[in-house]
């Protein structure tokens, strides 16, 4: 298994991760879960959005939850919110579509997770490239990358 700049980042901040690896046939949290034996609830899916005062911001949410775009414009103080084009996630983060990590994103972009993630002991996100997740402590993530916890669901 190749190293990827999500796995470096992890390394680099002493969070300890366990790899697990899965034929990507199909993008998705679902199906990730699923072909892991994971439970949908504790897989985190990584979504890009383009909040109205030209920034952009990663969201964490939990598989089986569909981000509000309502909540979290009002959460971040903007006036909406709209996800990010395939090619504008994929140039701000240096990572494909159906790959893409909160870590060692190539630009250093804001983050919220839901508020229900911090309560797993471990959840399951992706490592880096398509067919990769690392199992992390979610309180790991939480110290290392500054994130804003609340309710961005539907």
């Amino acid at each position: 298994m190749s190293v990827t700049q999500a796995m470096r980042f992890l390394k680099q901040h002493k969070i300890s991760f366990e790899c697990r690896e899965y034929d990507h046939k199909v993008k998705g949290a679902e199906f990730a879960a699923e072909a892991l034996d994971w439970p949908l609830e504790a897989m985190v899916k990584t979504l890009v959005v383009s909040l109205s005062d030209k920034r952009f911001v990663l969201c964490l949410m939990p598989g089986h939850l569909e981000l509000s775009l309502k909540k979290l414009s009002r959460e971040a103080g903007v006036k909406s919110a709209q996800l990010a084009t395939e090619e504008e996630a994929q140039k701000l983060t240096g990572y494909l579509v159906g790959g893409i990590s909160p870590f060692g994103t190539k630009k250093r972009l804001g983050l919220w997770m839901h508020e229900s993630i911090p309560a797993f002991e471990a959840i399951g996100i992706n490592g880096g490239k398509r067919g990769l997740m690392v199992i992390i402590d979610p309180r790991d993530a939480v110290s290392a990358l500054k994130i804003n916890v609340a309710d961005v669901s539907t």
